[in-house]
């Protein structure tokens, strides 16, 4: 008789399950698909964004900077901008100006589009100043 009420209790339904249903899972899925999109599509932005920092920092330590022409400064510029492949920002979009010292400054906006007519807009800004 034990074996008998043992199998029938073990075949009760479980009066709370656990775990996650499928259309849980699909909408989940759906979450981090989206997430992966957007990253993927702002990765190569904050990578050009990472190259005109590292470009104008070191425009800004050289020995030289303080004493170079508007000229110079942007044909540093282009220079460096050409061997890093930096697309979205040009010389001529370079503000450069002088307060205590010389500063270079650059604000610029990178458009991406996501899906259809969705797109994202980054706004970035680099300077030569600490």
């Amino acid at each position: 008789m034990k074996s008998l009420a043992f199998k029938l209790q073990a075949m009760k339904p479980l009066s709370r399950q656990c775990g996650m249903t499928f259309i849980g899972m699909i909408f989940f899925g759906a979450i981090v698909f989206s997430l992966i999109i957007v990253v993927a599509k702002m990765a190569p932005a904050y990578i050009e964004y990472m190259s005109v920092k590292k470009l104008m920092y070191k425009i800004g330590h050289e020995d030289n900077f303080a004493t170079m022409s508007n000229q110079e400064i942007a044909k540093e510029f282009d220079d460096g901008a050409n061997v890093s492949y930096i697309q979205s920002l040009k010389s001529s979009d370079l503000t450069i100006y002088e307060t205590d010292q010389k500063v270079v400054a650059a604000e610029y906006q990178v458009v991406t589009p996501l899906i259809a007519n969705v797109s994202l807009l980054i706004k970035f800004k680099a300077t030569t100043e600490h």
